[in-house]
């Protein structure tokens, strides 16, 4: 998420969190980086309240290592996310893929970004299914190197993609335009799955492991958003909504 972005905020509104400001005065933030600072302000004062010393990061590490409890996961909620998404754990599973990448990048306005992506979205779920409006819109619109190509990106395995993108378009049934925009590291896509492969399944045993790193850093992410909300319910933030959005510190 870009740090700064061009949306102009009032002159005199500089948010605080216990009276230290979050920004410079004029110094132009998007919503969501303004949550960031409020949420890395409320842990370095709490980290310093408790004599924690080092650097801002260090400090910090070591807060969340005396606050935050996490459950280790346990075998049995391990085989009940394995037993739930058979399909998730496949190996080998192949997909044939079209995208038209609408990317996030330094100076945009995300919102009205997501906005024209879902405009997109609707417009080709919308479209004639005999025609091949999803390769005119990609030529037109897709950030990716492959909107010359129509969005084409071939035959793909979970390798192939980053693992945001990976979790919403693999151990799934829908072939067609997805129902919903993937959000990933490089922006809002639009997928088209036209074939699926399905892998071969995998055994428990050999993804348990993988399973419960998934789940450590669930719980260890809800176990940051509910400290958070402790620390802001015992300190005076002005200027900032924290209520939005879930703290960036745990997207």
């Amino acid at each position: 998420m870009p740090d700064v972005l061009d949306i102009e905020a009032p002159a005199a509104a500089i948010a605080t969190v216990n009276g230290v400001a979050l920004h410079e005065p004029g110094e132009r933030l998007s919503p969501d980086a303004l949550r960031q600072r409020a949420c890395t302000e409320l842990l370095r004062q709490e980290a310093t309240r408790r004599g924690l010393t080092g650097t801002t990061e260090h400090a910090i590490e070591s807060l969340l290592e005396q606050a935050l409890v996490v459950p280790e996961p346990t075998e049995a909620a391990c085989r009940r996310i394995f037993d739930a998404n058979p399909a998730r754990f496949a190996r080998g599973e192949r997909l044939r893929l079209r995208h038209v990448l609408v990317a996030v990048t330094e100076g945009i306005d995300v919102n009205a970004l997501r906005k024209r992506a879902e405009a997109l979205l609707l417009e080709l779920r919308c479209a004639d299914p005999d025609s091949d409006v999803f390769r005119t819109l990609a030529k037109r619109w897709s950030n990716c190197p492959t909107g010359a190509d129509g969005g084409d990106l071939g035959w793909v395995t979970r390798d192939d993609c980053v693992s945001e993108f990976a979790r919403e378009v693999f151990g799934q049934q829908t072939v067609g335009i997805l129902p919903r925009l993937v959000h990933s590291r490089f922006g809002f896509h639009i997928v088209e799955v036209s074939q699926r492969e399905t892998g071969v399944q995998a055994g428990f045993e050999e993804v348990e492991r993988s399973i419960a790193a998934t789940l450590r850093q669930q719980a260890w992410a809800n176990a940051l958003r509910q400290y958070l909300q402790l620390l802001a319910g015992q300190s005076r933030i002005d200027g900032v909504d924290l209520q939005a959005a879930d703290s960036p510190l745990v997207q």
